[in-house]
């Protein structure tokens, strides 16, 4: 890494290509960069020529020395104009005079290595440019300007400092240094443990932002599943039939309120029935349920199975349910049950607060914002770190306690990047495209 110069290229607006050089330069790019004194992260104007002297191009050249760039070594940016040919042209020229071209997530891999990005805030750049939905993209750049980090070095501290207490009586009692005994060590390592607690309790949420959250139809035949699915979806993606069980298996749409992203799912009709294939059906409908974030319990006024909502309710045990009644339209407001949300496919009407109430349901209000979103891999950081704690509080010698709070510590660590294997370095930035 500190003997080659990585680049890449990308189509910038106005369709401008941004050629990045990056890494200690090439002897042709160095003096190159002497004997032109370019001012420090202006753009200048300049030719683009191979290795024979040949123009190729004619642009702007903006100079990062280190370690005020982007990676925290020199880094060149070349903006030629856009196309196929030209940008190819000026990439080969510099392959031809000692480049090579970057792998995937070189360019973010070069700045953690140099300090400039931790590894949580590394991977934050990655899943700014995945997000797939406002309010994932939100997360994504907090993660990436250190919102997650600073939460998890603040527990760090926490530990080293109690870690000092217990560890310095341990390591030189002849002293007689006044250290705090186990169970005041045991209340302090109390205090850091709700931190994380708390931290994994919002990293858990902030978590299903970029998958998005899962919620699940679910009622009688003709009770209006269908015409729901596709109102809230805005498309005609479902069939909808007065036939009784025209849907057979889970119909699945990707849609984002209020910036949260959310997959509707559309199950078949749930009642007795001998066909096979609708059986099959109704036991994928239960299935899926099972694994919703949120589940909305369909009644209609014109169907016979009704009161439904506890005994679905009772099979859903542990997962939240919303009542709803669709076909608003048959009945009058005054004719209406108080309990559950009204709706109408057809009419339009309650559709907006329905999706309020499904995303105050799933903890989403209108004010809530994600502070960070944080990975699968943090999340069990987390889980272990805290695991360490709560054993660590019931230790009865201080070299156990100690050996806890070490071992949080290393969970701890690896969300940030210290003391991790370059084979976890490699899976993570193997995942971004090539201009990062």
């Amino acid at each position: 890494m500190n003997t080659i110069v990585a680049i890449a290229s990308a189509t910038g607006p106005a369709g401008v290509a941004v050629i990045r050089l990056s890494g200690p330069l090439a002897p042709w790019i160095a003096e190159h960069i002497a004997s032109l004194s370019p001012k420090p992260r202006y753009a200048h104007f300049a030719q683009f020529k191979d290795q024979t002297g040949t123009v190729l191009d004619q642009g702007l050249m903006i100079w990062f020395p280190a370690p005020h760039s982007y990676t925290g070594e020199d880094v060149l940016e070349l903006h030629t104009h856009g196309g196929e040919v030209i940008p190819r042209q000026v990439l080969q020229a510099c392959i031809a005079l000692g480049a090579r071209l970057a792998e995937p997530g070189e360019f973010t891999r070069r700045a953690f290595s140099f300090g400039k990005l931790d590894l949580a805030q590394a991977e934050a750049v990655g899943d700014l440019i995945s997000a797939r939905s406002v309010a994932a993209a939100r997360g994504a750049l907090r993660s990436l300007n250190g919102s997650f980090s600073a939460k998890v070095r603040e527990i760090q501290d926490g530990l080293t400092g109690i870690r000092l207490q217990i560890e310095g009586g341990m390591d030189f009692p002849e002293e007689g240094l006044e250290t705090d005994s186990l169970n005041d060590a045991q209340a302090q390592l109390a205090l850091v443990s709700q931190k994380v607690k708390g931290l994994l309790k919002d990293a858990e949420r902030f978590h299903t932002l970029q998958a998005g959250c899962r919620v699940v139809l679910l009622g009688a035949p003709n009770v209006g599943k269908s015409s729901l699915l596709n109102a809230l979806a805005r498309d005609e993606l479902a069939i909808v039939s007065p036939i009784a069980g025209t849907t057979r298996d889970t119909v699945r749409s990707h849609l984002e309120i209020q910036g949260i992203r959310l997959e509707l799912i559309d199950t078949a009709g749930l009642r007795d029935s001998e066909e096979l294939v609708e059986k099959m059906g109704i036991e994928r409908s239960w299935a899926t349920a099972k694994t919703a974030d949120l589940v909305l319990i369909l009644e209609a006024p014109d169907v016979d199975k009704l009161g439904m909502e506890k005994e679905y309710a009772a099979v859903l045990t542990g997962i939240p349910t919303l009542l709803v009644w669709t076909k608003a339209d048959l009945v009058a407001t005054a004719n209406r049950v108080s309990d559950g949300m009204w709706v109408s496919a057809q009419s339009g009407e309650g559709l907006e607060a329905l999706e309020t109430a499904i995303l105050d349901r799933l903890g989403w209000g209108i004010h809530i914002e994600p502070g960070f979103l944080p990975r699968e891999r943090h999340l069990s950081a987390l889980r272990m770190a805290g695991n360490h704690m709560q054993l660590a509080m019931k230790a009865q010698q201080e070299e156990f306690f100690a050996e806890e709070l070490r071992l949080s510590q290393i969970a701890l660590n690896s969300v940030l990047g210290e003391l991790v294997s370059d084979d976890l370095l490699g899976e993570i930035f193997s995942r971004f495209c090539i201009g990062k």
